[in-house]
């Protein structure tokens, strides 16, 4: 092939290779630089979220309704703390430790979550508790706000499970 024969084949392939070239460049400045932003692992696992039904529905009688929440979270990085929580279904409390009713238990303003570890919340230990809560039809889900000092807002859906079951 000639010197010119060999300008004619390239020639058309040259302007979109150099595209090619310099957009990859600056796309490669673009993400060197943040612009590209960063991604962020999950530090924190959440699994077997179920929020118990009450026995003792709002407006029925009897003590005030609780209805209490399992949750096993994982903590793949440092140490955190879960500060609070929220859902639609009525306030929401962090309970201290013990099998004696909620009063006695007390209310937290903070639960340590260590890390590299798992915390299990249940109502025989620090845990999650709706108080006075609004109908949650068993086999539902409870969309629940946890707010972390370090991971921040993570909603996590609870499934409604009946009375007295995780």
């Amino acid at each position: 092939m000639t010197a010119r024969g060999r300008a004619r084949a390239v020639g058309p392939v040259a302007a979109p290779l150099a595209c090619a070239v310099a957009l990859t460049g600056l796309l490669s400045v673009w993400v060197a630089t943040g612009g590209g932003g960063t991604v962020r692992r999950m530090p924190l696992q959440f699994t077997l979220a179920a929020i118990s039904s009450p026995r003792n529905p709002a407006g029925r009688g009897g003590p005030d309704p609780t209805a209490p929440a399992y949750l096993t979270i994982k903590n793949l990085a440092g140490p955190d703390e879960l500060l609070s929580a929220r859902a639609p279904a009525g306030r929401v409390i962090l309970a201290g430790r013990g099998s004696q009713p909620l009063g006695a238990r007390g209310q937290l303003t903070g639960l340590a979550i260590p890390g590299h570890a798992v915390t299990t919340l249940t109502p025989f230990g620090p845990d999650i508790v709706v108080i006075r809560p609004r109908a949650m039809p068993i086999g539902d889900s409870l969309p629940v706000t946890l707010t972390f000092r370090h991971a921040g807002q993570i909603t996590v859906d609870f499934a409604v499970t009946p009375p007295g079951t995780p």
